[in-house]
């Protein structure tokens, strides 16, 4: 499914490529009016790449000079490169394990949003799952926002409440948000779609 009136996603992920499946299977179901672009990742063996491959967009690996945190500035320079080149409208953060720096944010102002596993502003950053669990939370969830400077911090524009189960481990936590990330995501890319 292609046209004009289709908005372009960008999508940048650093792994398996969970999240970015849910939003090909809505736009393959027509709940979703946008097309891929754009793929691009800082991890060569990333499954998201292989994914974006088969759906026809323009993939990437474009590794950073650090090995983790922030996007050092020629490889922001890099990647607004590419989204530029594809017309992308909206830059969609699925896994993505790097903090953007100012090229970008300058480049797509109030077009990048992320999805973060917790309750923002509860659990920022890495194994927020964890960090619920260890926290005694009885609920946590998933939360879909603005991306800005800082980590996981920017405007929120969604969130879904997961419930915390007597027995969860980290790992069954994360299973339950992830399946609440891939009906949230794409039910808001979509709103940014129909503008």
């Amino acid at each position: 499914m292609s046209g004009p009136d289709l908005l372009r996603l960008g999508v940048l992920g650093s792994g398996h490529g969970s999240n970015f499946a849910a939003i090909c299977r809505a736009i393959d179901a027509g709940a979703l009016p946008a097309q891929v672009a754009a793929v691009l990742s800082d991890q060569p063996d990333a499954r998201i790449l292989e994914l974006g491959r088969t759906r026809g967009a323009r993939t990437a690996c474009l590794v950073p000079a650090s090995a983790r945190g922030r996007l050092d500035a020629a490889t922001e320079e890099k990647i607004v490169a590419i989204l530029r080149e594809e017309k992308v409208e909206l830059v969609v953060l699925a896994g993505f394990m790097r903090i953007v720096g100012p090229s970008l944010l300058a480049a797509y102002p109030r077009r990048i949003i992320n999805v973060h596993p917790s309750l923002l502003p509860k659990h920022r950053g890495f194994q927020a799952a964890a960090q619920a669990l260890a926290a005694g939370d009885e609920v946590t969830g998933c939360t879909v926002h603005y991306v800005d400077q800082g980590v996981d911090t920017g405007e929120i524009l969604a969130q879904r409440e997961v419930e915390v189960r007597p027995d969860d481990t980290a790992e069954t936590l994360q299973a339950r948000i992830q399946v609440a990330e891939h009906e949230l995501l794409p039910a808001i890319i979509a709103k940014f779609a129909r503008r």
